[in-house]
């Protein structure tokens, strides 16, 4: 098992979530195969250094649903991340990762730190 431990100071925010996909997925080890959820760990520190490109700051907008119809709540990008910038890069890493019954059990090795 090894670990790897990113600097999320002035990285964007999808291409850090990517890497951090790929190295839970487990397709740096050489020994990859995509039934197993794959050894790595990863801690991530800096998280409120996190940046975004162009606009996105003030026009990203992360929706839920809470089940009866026509409460589907916005959330403002700046609004979450200040409360909750961990939140937004699990959240990312998460729907990068392939939707199976592996991707949980992935999540739990992704460490972050703020």
């Amino acid at each position: 098992m090894k670990e790897h431990v990113i600097d999320a100071k002035n990285k964007k925010l999808g291409r850090l979530a990517s890497e951090i996909a790929m190295i839970l997925q487990g397709k740096l080890d050489p020994h990859y195969n995509p039934r197993l959820e794959g050894e790595d760990k990863v801690i991530v520190r800096n998280v409120t250094g996190i940046v975004l490109s162009g606009r996105k700051p003030t026009t990203k907008i992360y929706y839920r649903h809470t089940g009866p119809l026509g409460h589907l709540k916005e959330d403002k990008f700046e609004d979450v991340f200040k409360k909750k910038p961990a939140w937004v890069l699990r959240h990312a890493v998460r729907l990068m990762l392939p939707k199976n019954k592996l991707a949980a059990k992935r999540l739990k090795r992704l460490v972050v730190e703020q």
